[in-house]
């Protein structure tokens, strides 16, 4: 973890945060245009790695020491960039970590108070940090005249002041390296990814987020015959305003913790099952979709017989084209309809119009890949089915198989660069099976697929733009 900056403030001046960061990547391009020459003076593929990955990681060490906003920023391109990016920065990028130093008491109280305005005198809220990560902490209170207990998640000071320059010192470092393209395809990534971090800390947007998952769960028919409650924490509108949000505090474990694997193999299953139910309700239902894999956004309870959706901010909404060429896209990756998944795909930017049969060949055996858990039993592998025939999500290792299968097929030239509300949805669709991959889950996808295939309806998309989101 690094050392916060001796003023304890976010900001430190954006002409020296970004002068830091153009530094750094100019040293670390050079690096990379070296590596370069020298291959293609040697004729071969080997490259000075070590020096690439040192170079790599120092850059992504400048991030962390400049904290807040940048070290969300390259946890994005990390997520985002793994086909665009060079992997040494990749791998580097990675390492940030997730949780960070909190800002003391001393900075955050006159915060809250300017926040929170009177309200603040009916709080009794904990000095010390219950969370801290790179755009807002959380702390733990108590409302006095109940003794209800509540978290309040604030943004750090003057983070919204330094949001768009801290963006743009990082895409100009990265283009004066040269290490993303120069195209208007990824111009539209890079646009998706700059309305993604301002979504974050766009606080009324995330609780009006909130309130439709709410809502949606609520009422869902799919949602009646599981033994696992999806719940959505009350807010406490009182005391919300631009820059803090008030919740209800739920007491529960992250996937991967010690609580969640000692649950019987039916619980663990429920969840699973629960998870992958959620991914199709937002998608084919809702339109509306959280994307961000971080296993802290889910609590489940001591039973494991409720799983709590916390974090509303990185909540998509899909366009008409966009959600039909998703739906369609799983749709005829199922049903074998390679007619349907490749105009899917295209549509989807993930294929140019006149891509030549290999890559199409490639980037269908991907999709085929990707779904395989959601197949019918028949068409699963044996090797990862129990003895009852149910698929093992963990023992599966699909994340690990396709992820290389699909970075090799990146460095094709017949690929064009995914549309990043594409590369949003996948990263949502990951996150979910690794979610169910942790739990150690046996069960087949099918039989939650199979009522959203059957009620999905084709509409034409209104028009071919391969992005773009409406609030």
């Amino acid at each position: 973890m690094t050392d916060m900056p001796k003023n304890h403030t976010i900001r430190r001046g954006a002409l020296s945060r970004a002068l830091s960061v153009s530094l750094a990547g100019a040293r670390a391009g050079g690096v990379f245009a070296i590596d370069g020459a020298l291959k293609r003076l040697r004729g071969d593929a080997a490259g000075d790695d070590a020096r690439l990955d040192r170079e790599a990681r120092r850059f992504a060490q400048e991030l962390g020491k400049l904290k807040g906003s940048y070290v969300k920023i390259g946890q994005l391109f990390a997520l985002l960039g793994e086909h665009f990016l060079p992997a040494p920065l990749t791998r580097a990028l990675h390492e940030l970590e997730a949780e960070t130093e909190a800002l003391p008491w001393a900075d955050m109280e006159p915060h809250f108070r300017a926040a929170l305005g009177a309200q603040f005198d009916e709080l009794d809220i904990e000095p010390g940090a219950l969370a801290a990560a790179s755009l807002a902490q959380v702390h733990r209170a108590r409302i006095k005249s109940t003794g209800h207990e509540v978290v309040l998640k604030a943004q750090y000071p003057e983070l919204a002041a330094v949001l768009d320059d801290d963006f743009n010192a990082v895409v100009r470092m990265l283009r004066l390296a040269r290490w993303i393209p120069a195209s208007r395809d990824f111009d539209s990534w890079l646009t998706t990814l700059h309305e993604q971090l301002h979504a974050e800390i766009d606080y009324p947007r995330e609780q009006a987020m909130a309130r439709t998952f709410a809502s949606a769960l609520e009422h869902h028919a799919h949602l009646t015959e599981t033994h696992v409650a999806l719940k959505v924490p009350q807010f406490w509108q009182p005391y919300c305003g631009a820059q803090v949000l008030t919740l209800d505090y739920v007491e529960g474990h992250r996937a991967g913790s010690a609580a969640v694997a000692a649950l019987s193999q039916d619980t663990r299953n429920a969840l699973g099952r629960r998870m992958l139910q959620l991914f199709f309700i937002e998608v084919f239902d809702l339109g509306v979709v959280q994307t961000d894999p971080n296993f802290g956004n889910y609590l489940i309870s001591d039973s494991g017989d409720e799983l709590t959706l916390l974090d509303f901010g990185s909540v998509m909404a899909l366009n008409d084209a966009v959600r039909s060429a998703l739906c369609e896209t799983i749709v005829a990756g199922l049903q074998g309809d390679d007619a349907l998944l490749l105009d899917a795909l295209i549509r989807l930017g993930c294929l140019p119009s006149d891509a030549e049969r290999h890559a199409q060949e490639t980037f269908k055996t991907f999709v085929t890949n990707l779904l395989e858990p959601l197949r019918s039993a028949d068409q699963l592998p044996d090797e990862y089915l129990n003895r009852h025939g149910e698929y093992c999500w963990g023992r599966s290792e699909l994340i690990n198989r396709t992820g290389r299968h699909v970075a090799r097929s990146m460095t094709s030239r017949q690929f064009a660069i995914p549309s990043g509300d594409f590369a949003m949805v996948a990263r949502k669709l990951t996150g979910v099976f690794t979610f169910i991959s942790v739990l150690e889950a046996e069960f087949n996808g099918e039989e939650i697929a199979a009522p959203f295939l059957a009620a999905y309806a084709p509409k034409p998309p209104k028009g071919k733009r391969k992005g773009g989101r409406v609030e």
